[in-house]
């Protein structure tokens, strides 16, 4: 989409229009995404979109200039084959001319059929999301070969449905009903979720440094459909209150220099909080690792019902049963509600405390907590 301003080529640019607005000077983006799926939107909000620069730093790429357009895709190539790499994220998707990003993407593919590609696209609008993915039948016939992208909708809903007390339409139902919105993805499996990323506050700070609350958001990315990415450092419960200063955001992960006063790599230093939240993770992680239903299974899921979100992963062997109560209280569960999931189980593992569940009654979970049941 853009490069620096003291990129080399800026010193001697080859063509007249090799970038945006290159006569006219800075102009900057109206970063409106709907402009490219809105059926009645004028050519110029559009245009501008895509031409615009992001900021007077950055200036914006043609890439209806073909030799820019081959260029950009030779250089990808040249450096997949060089750097030997399985995958890229690349951001800021929609920014670009939309013909070329399907040329883009379709000549890696061509190139290496499993290489993956994650397109970054900031909204919250699972359809604007569902445009840019593979196989999706677009309305105005767009193709692309995106096989994946960051689903910042479930991200943002996350945090609402996590600090929002429990009404109609809000908390925990956010979650039911943004998964509802599944319907509009080619394959909501190959999404990219993610409770935080380099660009936003951190999942600790977005819940105010409630520990309860950040191993809920934790286990519920760790548990429902997609492909989890951890920021470094959730881990350690790494925050940044007060600020949204970026440099505080990715400030440097502790430990690994001789003259680190805290090693997080051996808990040196660490506070009794920091440590918990190390092993409650390690543990969450190396359980997740063998757990092949979770990477692959199916889902179903129920409508919260006084503050408790309970959603099963399934396949032909497997059945897990996931509890999110965000009560003060301990809550009874009646499993009757759940017999289409929970028919021929009688017992199940609580996969973080390795207690057992008696399932022929009902079952009570802890206050503010995700309980993660291996069925059996």
């Amino acid at each position: 989409n853009h490069c620096g301003h003291k990129h080399w080529w800026m010193d001697d640019l080859p063509f007249d229009d090799w970038i945006n607005f290159q006569q006219e000077g800075y102009i900057n983006t109206n970063h409106r995404k709907t402009t490219l799926v809105d059926p009645y939107v004028a050519e110029s909000d559009r245009e501008l979109l895509t031409n615009g620069w992001f900021v007077e730093q950055m200036p914006d790429l043609n890439q209806r200039n073909p030799y820019m357009a081959t260029y950009l895709i030779q250089n990808s190539i040249w450096w997949i084959e060089y750097a030997d790499l399985t995958g890229i994220r690349q951001d800021t998707y929609s920014y670009p001319f939309r013909k070329f990003m399907t040329d883009w993407t379709c000549a890696i593919k061509n190139e290496y059929p499993d290489f993956n590609i994650v397109g970054e696209e900031w909204v919250e609008e699972p359809a604007i999301i569902a445009y840019w993915q593979e196989g999706k039948i677009n309305h105005d016939g767009y193709v692309s070969c995106l096989p994946s992208l960051m689903d910042f909708p479930l991200c943002f809903t996350v945090h609402k449905a996590l600090n929002e007390e429990e009404q109609w339409g809000k908390g925990l139902t956010r979650l039911y009903e943004i998964l509802g919105m599944d319907f509009l993805y080619a394959d909501p499996d190959n999404l990219v979720i993610f409770p935080d990323n380099h660009d936003m506050s951190r999942i600790f700070t977005q819940v105010n440094e409630d520990y309860d609350l950040f191993k809920i958001a934790i286990a519920y990315f760790l548990t429902t459909r997609g492909i989890p990415q951890i920021y470094y450092g959730t881990e350690i419960l790494m925050a940044n209150p007060g600020t949204d200063s970026h440099g505080v955001i990715r400030s440097d992960f502790p430990g690994g220099w001789s003259n680190d006063t805290i090693n997080a790599f051996t808990q040196k230093g660490l506070a009794a909080n920091q440590i918990e939240a190390q092993n409650w993770m390690k543990t969450i992680l190396n359980w997740r690792k063998n757990a092949s239903v979770i990477h692959d299974g199916k889902m179903m899921h129920y409508e919260p019902r006084d503050g408790v979100y309970v959603y099963f992963r399934y396949d032909a062997s497997n059945t897990v049963m996931v509890v999110i109560n965000k009560n003060d209280d301990v809550s009874s569960l009646d499993l009757e509600r759940f017999d289409e999931r929970l028919n021929g189980f009688n017992e199940g593992r609580d996969v973080l405390t390795n207690y057992r569940y008696n399932l022929s009654k009902g079952i009570e979970v802890l206050a503010r907590s995700i309980t993660i049941i291996e069925l059996d």
